[in-house]
């Protein structure tokens, strides 16, 4: 969707009819607003701009491939190995497991269509601009909605080795609140480097209202942001001691909450990573959404959003909400689940005395055995929760840090430089453990 600099200063239009000097001005003019807001437009006069038009040109031909073979089998151990290179003009472009990112996308409720037109749009990406000590460039879509991120060739290579198991997590526990990858891509460009980047789900989509965003790490040092002057627009990710003396107050949902980023975690701790985040947002609930009622139509369709009998993510070409169930597999207990939520049990979720080791889940329905939730209807259901005044969106970020033998002597170091004081490289059983601990006290 085109958007002009007068109509919402959030976007170019893609025709360029003015003069040079109106241009000029024009662009000058909106590359401040997005300056403010720690956002870049990457319009012709910026250094990624080329770079920017080649991704798009190469991943509207490998969505295109998609949309023209749409798989229609299970995965199988071929698809995440498999490699296609799309030769360009001045570049080439290597998707690798492309049948394993459309079928998340699919499982997402995500058309390749609608996919393709948010990358591959004629609107600019942007650059996103942070307080982050990563050396990774990040793009936005012109939406928002999808993430691109370079990332080394060892991060690729680690996650792809683990795309399998990364897949069998998202399906055995579908509103898991791990950042969604759905595409991973390598390009060379004449006589330059090659680069890899993937695209992953915004967490903080969609970011209107947001007032607040927060990196969580579970620790203390380094972990301080100077906050925006009050009144400002500028977008500053402030991190655990900025949020200190506060609380995510979610009431009923809190239990479903503390059960999925332990399973999320422990997850992480299996493939023996740290350093990851926990990304929090807030923003206030308007007056209708705060007393909204829930009706039967309504209770339907949020119903077959969140309740799956566990069928696979690809069926024939339907693209099906997170968790959404098809017509003829299952009949629903509406009464049961009414009663359920008139009770004020608004999550569906695992009992503490279920999910300990030795637990049969085949003796669980499977909507408790896999946490699952009555999920929002929203844009991004599987990162938003309700609160009784705010609306919160979690998820969890940066899952390639492994603790190698570099991590351990960084660990060593840091206990000698800050004595007493929690910081960041720790083993992932600590680290997991300590960021669980932290969603604990800080959550009501």
């Amino acid at each position: 969707m085109e958007r002009s600099a007068v109509a919402g200063g959030l976007g170019i239009s893609s025709h360029r009819q003015h003069s040079g000097t109106v241009k000029r001005r024009l662009w000058g003019g909106v590359r401040q607003q997005w300056k403010l807001l720690g956002l870049f437009e990457i319009d012709q006069q910026h250094e990624f701009y080329s770079l920017t038009c080649m991704m798009k040109e190469g991943l509207a031909a490998a969505t295109q491939n998609n949309i023209n073979n749409a798989p229609t089998n299970e995965l199988s151990d071929d698809d995440y190995r498999l490699e296609n290179t799309w030769i360009h003009k001045d570049f080439t472009m290597k998707t690798f497991a492309g049948p394993v990112f459309a079928s998340l996308r699919g499982s997402l409720g995500m058309t390749e269509q609608e996919y393709q037109q948010s990358l591959c749009s004629e609107n600019c990406y942007l650059q996103f601009i942070s307080n982050s000590k990563s050396k990774a460039d990040f793009f936005l879509t012109n939406d928002k909605r999808f993430f691109l991120k370079t990332q080394n060739k060892r991060e690729i290579k680690f996650f792809l080795a683990n795309l399998k198991i990364y897949m069998e997590h998202l399906k055995k526990f579908p509103h898991s609140l791990l950042v969604k990858f759905l595409g991973v891509h390598r390009i060379k460009i004449t006589r330059r480097r090659k680069k890899y980047f993937i695209v992953m789900q915004s967490v903080f989509y969609p970011d209107d209202r947001i007032n607040s965003r927060y990196d969580i790490k579970g620790c203390e040092v380094s972990r301080w942001t100077e906050p925006a002057p009050e009144g400002s627009q500028i977008i500053v990710v402030l991190k655990d001691l900025n949020f200190e003396g506060q609380y995510v107050i979610l009431g009923k949902e809190r239990p479903w909450l503390l059960r999925q980023v332990e399973i999320d975690t422990h997850f992480l701790r299996r493939l023996n990573v740290l350093d990851y985040s926990l990304l929090l947002a807030h923003q206030p609930l308007h007056h209708d959404e705060c007393h909204q009622s829930l009706s039967f139509a309504t209770l339907i369709m949020r119903t077959k959003k969140s309740v799956n009998p566990g069928s696979p993510p690809i069926h024939a070409g339907i693209a099906p909400v997170p968790g959404a169930i098809l017509e003829d597999d299952s009949t629903l207990d509406l009464e049961q689940l009414q009663a359920r939520l008139a009770s004020g049990v608004g999550t569906i979720q695992t009992c503490p005395e279920h999910s300990g080791p030795g637990s049969d889940p085949a003796d669980l329905p499977d909507f408790r055995a896999q946490n699952r939730r009555l999920l929002p209807n929203l844009k991004n259901p599987l990162h938003v929760i309700d609160g009784p005044e705010q609306r919160y969106f979690i998820g969890i970020i940066d899952i390639f840090t492994v603790y190698s033998c570099k991590k351990r002597l960084e660990h060593l170091w840091k206990r000698l430089r800050h004595p007493g004081r929690s910081f960041s490289t720790v083993s992932p059983q600590t680290y997991c453990f300590r960021l669980c601990h932290w969603v604990q006290d800080h959550t009501k």
